[in-house]
């Protein structure tokens, strides 16, 4: 078996400029150039589109995270409106009571002033 040096020597013997592929194989030197051309123009061609994949992937996580971020807000805003209700409530029950609360102080001056002219009526007998 040649290796990859024999078929260099047996090209170079016969007057072919060749170069060897990987696979033992011999290509002519212009082809390969030709090859070389083409691989690098693809892999140029590819460039704009392995950055439009990396900003895409980039926007698919950005709209992920954004998505996440928006549940956990609307969970605080409802978590928050019942909260809202639930102080409001209290509060309406706060007013309600201090609104009783006017009413017996008003009372109990009323109940003060009756007691008090009853113990005077008490005195002058």
């Amino acid at each position: 078996m040649q290796t990859d040096f024999h078929h260099g020597l047996l090209a170079s013997k016969a007057g072919l400029r060749a170069t060897i592929r990987r696979d033992g194989t011999l290509y002519p030197i212009a082809k390969a150039a030709r090859m070389a051309k083409q691989a690098t123009a693809r892999t140029t061609d590819l460039d704009p589109i392995d950055r439009l994949e990396d900003k895409i992937k980039l926007l698919v996580e950005t709209v992920t995270r954004l998505r996440g971020e928006h549940a956990q807000a609307a969970e605080d805003h409802a978590r928050l409106v019942q909260e809202i209700d639930g102080l409001r409530a209290r509060l309406g029950s706060a007013k309600g009571t201090q609104e009783e609360l006017d009413a017996m102080r008003g009372e109990r001056d009323a109940i003060r002033g009756r007691v008090a002219e009853m113990l005077s009526q008490l005195e002058s007998i």
